[in-house]
């Protein structure tokens, strides 16, 4: 088994997660999530961000509108909507309580012949 599948696939779990956080307080485009996601070390390409955003829009947790830009073409600028906001505290609670969880099982000590 290779380490960077596991990781890669760790990383896949809480992208919808992360993006859900990152629009909680503010509507962004496409090039801010993503930065945002870099400069927390979450390397994630278009290619992959674009579907998810689709997927979540469908799903009726995003909404998107679009604004005109002074530096290029108008952008597409999305945010969360109502469903989004309660389906994102679920989240919260969610993370929280397997973070607490993960937390206790990789700090116990194992002994070994119990």
């Amino acid at each position: 088994m290779k380490i960077e599948n596991t990781k890669a696939q760790m990383r896949k779990g809480v992208l919808e997660f992360c993006i859900l956080s990152v629009l909680k307080d503010d509507d962004a485009y496409v090039a801010e999530i993503l930065n945002t996601l870099k400069n927390a070390k979450l390397l994630v390409v278009e290619g992959t961000i674009y579907p998810l955003l689709t997927r979540l829009k469908n799903a009726g947790l995003l909404h998107y509108r679009w604004e005109e830009s002074t530096s290029g073409p108008p952008r597409k600028y999305y945010g969360l909507t109502d469903k989004g906001k309660l389906f994102l505290k679920e989240l919260n609670t969610t993370w929280n309580e397997l973070h607490n969880a993960v937390t206790i099982v990789t700090s116990q000590k194992t002994t070994e012949n119990e």
